[in-house]
C-alpha cells in the first residue's frame, strides 16, 4: 500500500504539482482532427487548466486560455482568424504563441502607444498526427510528438470519446493488470448473460520494462508457450496509455476526471488498401439513460464499473496487494523514480528528443483480426455502446468478401 503522501503526488494534475509537471513533459491527445473540421473551436480542460482548442482559417492550430485577458469572454465561442482566434466579444485578436495582434478599437484610440503588446495570453503548442490533435504544456523544448509504426498500417481507424469520473491513474493502473480479463471481463460478462462457463485460468504471468513502457504477459491454461499472449504481450504504454491493437490514452482532465480516447485500429486484407482521408470520431455513454447507473455490456464500460468504483481517487493506503500485481507496483516504483528525475531537471521515461529517430517507432502488438457480431464488427477493442451506423456500415463494406 502507499503511503497518503504518495498517492497524492501520483494522482494530483495540476500546474506546480509533482505528477503535473510530469505529465506535462508528454504530448496529449485532447481531440479528433475531424471534430474541428465540423466545428472550428472546442473548450477542452487538461490537468486542471480550462482552454480552448480551435482552427484558424489558414488551417493551423492553436491552444488558448478559455477566458480572453480583456474582459474574461468565453474564448469556445471566439472566430477563427488567419493567423489566430479573434474573441467574440470585442474583437481583441490572438495569435497561436498567445500574443494579442490586434485591438480594433485601441489600435485607432491609440496609435502612439500600442496596448496590444502590453497584452499576452495562455497559449500552448498543437500538432496534428494520426487524425488526431495533440497539446504540449511544459517547458521548451518540446520533445518529439512520437510516431508510432502502427499509425502507418493499412487499417480502418476510429476515435471514441468516454468521459471517466475518476483520477486518470486508476485508469492506467488497469494497463498493467492481466488478471482482471479473465475476472472482469469474462466471468463477470458470463454471469450478467446467466451463463455459468467459466474463462480459462491465468497459470503465468510476467512483467517487463522497455524503452516506452512495460509489456505484461499472460500464460492461459492449456495455451501453448508460444502463444503470443506470453510471448510477445500487451504494452502498457508510457505514460498513460494501454496498447493492443490500438490505442487508449487515459488524459487527465483534473484530479477527479478522465478523458478516454480510444484510437481503434482494425488491419484490413493486405490485397485491400484502406484510405482514410478523415478518421471518424465519436462519443461513447458510460450511464445507461434508463437507469442512471455505468453501463456494463462492452469491455470498455466494464472497466469504466471498476475505475469509478475504486472512488474518484483510489485510497491507496488501504490496498492489498498480491502476486498478481507486480505490474502496478512496477509501475508506480517508475512514476516516483520519474517525479524524482523531473525535479531534478532529468527528462522522464519515453521521451524521444531525436527527429532523425521518430520515424514509424516499432511497438510489440499481437494482431487481431475483426469480428462481425450481431449489431456490426467488433474489432480489435470490442467498441463502446453508441457506434455510429455509418461506421458499422463502411466496415462491413470494407471487409465484405
Amino acid at each position: 500500500m502507499l503511503s497518503e503522501t504518495d498517492n497524492q503526488r501520483l494522482t494530483g494534475v495540476g500546474r506546480g504539482t509533482p505528477m503535473g509537471d510530469l505529465l506535462r513533459r508528454y504530448w496529449m491527445p485532447l481531440a479528433a482532427v475531424a471534430e474541428l473540421d465540423d466545428r472550428p473551436t472546442k473548450r477542452v480542460r487538461l490537468m486542471s487548466e480550462d482552454l480552448v482548442l480551435y482552427k484558424d482559417t489558414s488551417g493551423g492550430y492553436g491552444l488558448l486560455d478559455a477566458h480572453c485577458p480583456h474582459r474574461r469572454a468565453d474564448m469556445s465561442y471566439g472566430i477563427p482568424d488567419a493567423c489566430g482566434l479573434r474573441c467574440s466579444y470585442h474583437g481583441w485578436l490572438f495569435d497561436r504563441g498567445g500574443n494579442c495582434i490586434e485591438q480594433p478599437f485601441e489600435d485607432v484610440a491609440a496609435l502612439e502607444s500600442p496596448f496590444k503588446n502590453k497584452v499576452k495570453t495562455k497559449a500552448y503548442p498543437v500538432q496534428a498526427k494520426a487524425g488526431l490533435l495533440w497539446a504540449y504544456l511544459g517547458p521548451s523544448p518540446a520533445p518529439e510528438l512520437w510516431d508510432w509504426d502502427i499509425y502507418h498500417a493499412n487499417a480502418y481507424k476510429q476515435i471514441i470519446y468516454y468521459e471517466v469520473p475518476c483520477n486518470w491513474l486508476q485508469c492506467q493502473e488497469n494497463s498493467i493488470d492481466p488478471i482482471h480479463f479473465e475476472w472482469l471481463h469474462l466471468n463477470w460478462s458470463a454471469t450478467q448473460r446467466g451463463s455459468t462457463a467459466a474463462s480459462r485460468r491465468h497459470v503465468k504471468l510476467d512483467f517487463k520494462e522497455f524503452e516506452f513502457g512495460f509489456t505484461y504477459h499472460r500464460l492461459l491454461e492449456n495455451a501453448p508457450e508460444d502463444d503470443a499472449l506470453w510471448t510477445i504481450g500487451r504494452v502498457c504504454l508510457w505514460p498513460n496509455c494501454l496498447f493492443t491493437a490500438g490505442f487508449a490514452w487515459h488524459v487527465p482532465v483534473d484530479d477527479e476526471n478522465t478523458l478516454t480516447i480510444s484510437f481503434v485500429i482494425d488491419d484490413l486484407p493486405k490485397t485491400r488498401p484502406c484510405v482514410q482521408p478523415r478518421v471518424p470520431y465519436w462519443y461513447a455513454p458510460v450511464l445507461d439513460a434508463r437507469t442512471g447507473k455505468l453501463r456494463t455490456d462492452t469491455f470498455g464500460n466494464q472497466d469504466v464499473v471498476a475505475w469509478v468504483g475504486q472512488g474518484r481517487i483510489c485510497d491507496r493506503t488501504r490496498e492489498h496487494l498480491g502476486q498478481s500485481d507486480r505490474g502496478i507496483l512496477m509501475l508506480r516504483r517508475r512514476l516516483m523514480q520519474d517525479l524524482d528525475n523531473v525535479a531534478a531537471g532529468a527528462d522522464p521515461k519515453g521521451i524521444v528528443r531525436d527527429p532523425a529517430r521518430n520515424h514509424r517507432i516499432p511497438l510489440p502488438r499481437v494482431q487481431q483480426k475483426v469480428v462481425f457480431g450481431a449489431a456490426g464488427p467488433i474489432g480489435a477493442f470490442r467498441p463502446m455502446p453508441g457506434q455510429p451506423q455509418e461506421i458499422i456500415d463502411e466496415m462491413a463494406r470494407l471487409w465484405a468478401p
